[in-house]
């Protein structure tokens, strides 16, 4: 079997690129990745410690978990300061759980996540893929600006966290573009916050996507950008 494990971040500026592991078997663990990784690739050996392994967009858990011919493996590096931030744009897999512990706290008796995720049509032609782009120190900003907004909005309410996770690069049909996660006290101010959240995540922050279909590729049409008046 031949692995392909996806590199980010200083792990990528540290080997040059993706790294291709080949086995004899048609399955091997995660544990015995790591130790291939470990006697191959010597500059990676001290920091294989610190990093998580992901498999399929997922986090592993398990050192003993199977890998099968055909998974997508990543490496995911510490994110800096050692916390996962509430508002971020990366070129890394999203992961959905991570949001979710960021925004649950012990009054939370609603907590909504919203996943946006690449279709295979739009305006009724077929899409192969999407290109994501972004502004990415302003669009970091502008997540907090949003969440920051819609907690004003809301503060007459029990909402008590929001996080927003956006994805860049090239994303395939049915991976996470977006996250929103929403938590408070009641299901219909979860619901609430977690809709104005995305609409004003697509009106405000600065990221295009660029469609690819049979018949070539192009900018999708946005909206105006709408920040949130000063009066």
């Amino acid at each position: 079997m031949k692995v392909t494990i996806q590199l980010f971040a200083g792990l990528r500026d540290i080997v040059g690129g993706d790294i291709v592991e080949e086995f004899d078997s048609d399955s091997i663990s995660v544990s015995t990745l790591r130790a291939r990784l470990e006697s191959s690739h010597e500059k990676l050996r001290p920091y294989l410690t610190g990093v998580a392994i992901a498999v399929n967009e997922d986090y592993i858990l398990n050192d003993d978990e199977q890998l099968k011919d055909g998974d997508s493996v990543a490496l995911i590096p510490p994110i800096s300061g050692g916390e996962i931030p509430h508002f971020l744009v990366t070129d890394a897999p999203l992961e959905t759980q991570i949001l979710r512990k960021i925004v649950m706290t012990p009054a939370s008796g609603a907590l909504i996540v919203f996943e946006g995720v690449v279709r295979d049509h739009h305006d009724g032609h077929s899409v192969l893929r999407l290109e994501y782009e972004a502004y990415v120190p302003m669009a970091e900003k502008q997540l907090r600006v949003v969440a920051e907004e819609i907690m004003s909005d809301f503060a007459a309410r029990e909402v008590y966290g929001i996080a927003i996770h956006h994805r860049t690069g090239t994303l395939e049909i049915g991976e996470t573009s977006l996250i929103v996660a929403v938590s408070a006290a009641h299901r219909g101010d979860a619901f609430a916050a977690a809709l104005r959240t995305v609409d004003r995540v697509k009106e405000t922050v600065p990221v295009w996507k660029k469609e690819h279909s049979p018949d070539g590729k192009q900018w999708q049409e946005g909206v105006k950008p709408r920040p949130q008046s000063s009066s």
